[in-house]
């Protein structure tokens, strides 16, 4: 009696350890599936392989892998990508051994293709494009080369592109960015350009000098026409003065015989007025006097006046 007292008094451990088990366990199943719920972030893709071979590929979202058999094999950005090359060697078609860097643009379009497509996917860009590179400089010369970025670009870019294609990637664009001729190369480049910039200034000077002689030879030009015009302009206004003064005169004398002719002088004083233009004439100026056939009377006639206005005078 006193044992089975005992007995009944005693904690159960079994119960408790099947309840910690219990709870161990909901935590541990629980622990799993938050650890297999995925976020795939924008511009993102997961690729998923169950049980060793490719699953899926998840895009942007909330997805839940199963544990122990699924796995992320690898995470890939959608983002277009930057890879700057360092300088290649390449050999010019006459002998010109130049150092070219390139950069590449390229995105990730197929994350399954990317993922198993080639082992390192960028080493096998930038081998690629070395040797697409060496392949089209071969076939040009140096000033080509030179002159040409645009075209070896664009060459450079569609054989990439299409050379990527299988390994889910697409090649937007493709710059050189740096072209380094040997030094003695750019040593004469620099006096060739040098020597051609000296010869457009003299070009310039010469063109300065020509337009300065045409300037000045016109304002010459235009200064003698100016004096001529103004010399003109100056004997017309003469012409124009002495006409209206012999203009003038010749009103004043048709006015003064005008007036004559309506004061109905007398023989005596047109005899008169006759003598005194014998008097002007007769000055000492003249060289050869004209003496009318009439001078006696009109001398006598002048002795007679002469002696009427003394005998005015007296009285």
């Amino acid at each position: 009696m006193n044992s089975f007292a005992l007995l009944s008094s005693m904690p159960n451990f079994g119960a408790i350890g099947g309840v910690l088990v219990l709870v161990v366990l909901i935590v541990f199943l629980l622990l799993v599936i938050i650890s297999n719920i995925k976020i795939v972030p924008q511009a993102h893709a997961y690729v998923v392989e169950r049980l060793g071979a490719f699953h899926a590929a998840w895009n942007t979202g909330l997805h839940i892998t199963i544990p122990f058999i699924d796995r992320i094999a690898k995470k890939v950005s959608l983002k277009e990508q930057v890879i700057d090359f360092p300088p290649q060697p390449v050999i010019t078609k006459d002998n010109v051994t130049m150092q070219i860097d390139t950069v590449v643009y390229f995105q990730i379009t197929d994350p399954k293709l990317y993922a198993y497509g080639v082992e390192n996917p960028i080493s096998a860009i930038e081998n690629l494009s070395a040797t697409t590179l060496r392949n089209i400089i071969g076939e040009m010369e140096l000033d080509h080369t030179l002159t040409s970025r645009d075209v070896i670009n664009s060459k450079i870019r569609v054989i990439l592109d299409e050379a990527t294609d299988p390994w889910g990637i697409k090649v937007n664009r493709v710059e050189l960015k740096n072209i380094i001729p040997p030094r003695e190369i750019q040593d004469s480049m620099e006096k060739q350009m040098k020597a051609e910039r000296e010869r457009r200034a003299k070009i310039l000077d010469a063109e300065g000098e020509k337009r300065s002689a045409i300037l000045i030879a016109e304002g010459e030009k235009e200064s003698a026409v100016l004096r001529a015009e103004a010399v003109k302009e100056t004997k017309i206004r003469e012409a124009q003065g002495e006409a209206e003064a012999i203009l003038s005169v010749q009103r004043a004398m048709a006015d003064a015989i005008k007036l004559m002719n309506e004061a109905n002088p007398s023989e005596q004083v047109i005899a008169l007025k006759s003598l005194e233009a014998f008097q002007t004439a007769a000055d000492g100026r003249a060289t050869k006097i004209i003496v009318p056939s009439n001078i006696q009377s009109l001398a006598g006639l002048a002795t007679s006046v002469k002696e009427i206005f003394d005998s005015e005078t007296s009285k």
